[in-house]
């Protein structure tokens, strides 16, 4: 903790140093950073006191909680977004009696991390392609006459008759073109 201005708890090294009002870090051996708290009075809510200490906690790899006084939201709010800091959570508060009240007034939305991306092996593209053809069968042409099974002399003889029951002078006429 780092109350007033007592620079007890540094995170980061020499001149880069930061000392934010609280400090999370993990219970485990090595007290690994978890996040960063920076409480804010009515009158260190400025652009100031935002380029000079949020925006260099907010870029930090841990999670940035900002705490304003509830007349001070809106301000913290349009200094965030006009400088570009990215604060996981905003919250206010304000004293009723001899307690402080806090609420949560602004949640950064939560990004997964992507896990990669398994490689490719042979078995999984031929089964994923076999998957595909069942899925979506081939469309049949619909202009074509069926002709399946029908053997070639077949389907020869069935024009010409076709071509015959036109009648003598058509077979007269065809003939005499020929020859």
């Amino acid at each position: 903790m780092n109350p007033g201005a007592e620079q007890n708890v540094p995170v980061g090294s020499g001149e880069r140093a930061i000392y934010p009002d609280l400090v999370l870090a993990s219970p485990e051996g090595r007290h690994r950073l978890e996040g960063v708290v920076e409480v804010e009075t009515g009158e260190s809510v400025n652009s100031l006191e935002a380029l000079a200490e949020w925006a260099p906690l907010a870029r930090l790899h841990a999670a940035f909680h900002l705490y304003v006084p509830a007349g001070a939201v809106d301000a913290a709010r349009r200094l965030c977004d006009d400088h570009g800091i990215v604060v996981n959570e905003i919250w206010s508060y304000h004293p009723i009696g001899d307690q402080m009240r806090f609420t949560l007034v602004h949640r950064a939305p939560v990004v997964k991390k992507k896990r990669p991306a398994e490689p490719v092996t042979r078995k999984r593209v031929r089964r994923s392609a076999g998957r595909q053809e069942k899925r979506k069968p081939k469309p049949k042409p619909k202009s074509k006459p069926k002709t399946r099974g029908v053997p070639r002399q077949a389907r020869a003889a069935k024009k010409r008759a076709r071509s015959t029951r036109g009648g003598a002078d058509r077979r007269s006429t065809r003939t005499r073109s020929r020859g």
